[in-house]
């Protein structure tokens, strides 16, 4: 299973939210939500809402996009706050939250947290993210979420973690905390973080990475999972450095018939905001 949560809970957990997404959608059904960037580089926030637009137009489901990139100073953002299952995508931060614990206590990752950390992101392997999740225990996960401003991160119940809820708004965040330097976590962990992620095994190393230009670095963590309301789930964050430019990506989908539709829409958007940035 790489889907980030069993069959049982899937059920189990699924009745438990279906309340709150038929409440929401009148809201989100009032207006259809458009892109929006902004760029200190000429042209470029105009460039990128333009084909970022193109890109989505045709596809169906909750389609969630988040850009920064640091050397232009460019933001791009479409239901940025809008709440999705997390499926595995979840993983980087439980890493994330292991280093930090650890680093308050001053001590290095045990072997077993290593292998597991390694199991979890380059595999995406559920058992290992279980024991991480159990081992940390709410306290810590949450006390990371609150050190990291992730304010919108909810974490799944009852070990669930697949059924965490996260938006781009915080995902982005995350991708920011480790693709630079700062307060909460080491510049070792971020190295780390990134090691791992940029060795994600090759047949889970699709969505935000596609139509990368050549001489750009990659490190991503992608997540899928299907349930009886809103269909599959499927995400991919990414960090993107070269050729001049410093770039985290986030796209957040549900409501998609197969994992393969959603793939191509994460790799639809990917692909013009990286041939966009190569041109800027």
């Amino acid at each position: 299973m790489t889907n980030g949560i069993s069959r049982r809970a899937r059920w189990v957990a699924g009745g438990a939210l279906v309340a709150c997404v038929v409440a929401a959608t009148p809201a989100q059904a009032a207006a259809a939500p458009a892109v929006s960037c902004t760029s200190a580089k000429a042209g470029l926030a105009a460039k990128l809402k333009k084909d970022i637009t193109a890109a989505l137009a045709n596809r169906k489901g909750t389609i969630a996009v988040g850009l920064y990139d640091r050397s232009t100073n460019t933001t791009c953002s479409l239901r940025a706050s809008t709440a999705f299952d997390s499926a595995s995508v979840v993983k980087v931060t439980v890493l994330a939250a292991l280093l930090w614990d650890a680093k308050k206590h001053n001590r290095y990752l045990t072997d077993t947290e290593s292998s597991l950390a390694k199991a979890m992101i380059t595999k995406s392997d559920n058992a290992a993210t279980s024991k991480l999740w159990k081992q940390l225990g709410m306290t810590k996960i949450k006390g990371f979420l609150t050190a990291a401003g992730m304010t919108q991160t909810k974490p799944g119940a009852n070990g669930y973690w697949g059924l965490t809820q996260i938006t781009v708004n915080d995902e982005q965040k995350l991708l920011k905390l480790i693709t630079a330097k700062n307060a909460v976590l080491s510049d070792n962990a971020r190295a780390y973080i990134l090691k791992l992620m940029s060795q994600v095994v090759s047949s889970q190393r699709w969505g935000t990475p596609y139509g990368v230009p050549s001489g750009v670095t990659v490190a991503l963590k992608n997540g899928w999972l299907s349930r009886a309301s809103n269909g599959w789930r499927v995400h991919s964050i990414g960090a993107f450095k070269g050729r001049g430019h410093d770039y985290v990506i986030t796209v957040l989908t549900h409501g998609n018939s197969t994992m393969d539709y959603g793939k191509s829409t994460i790799q639809g958007v990917s692909k013009v905001i990286h041939k966009d940035l190569a041109a800027s």
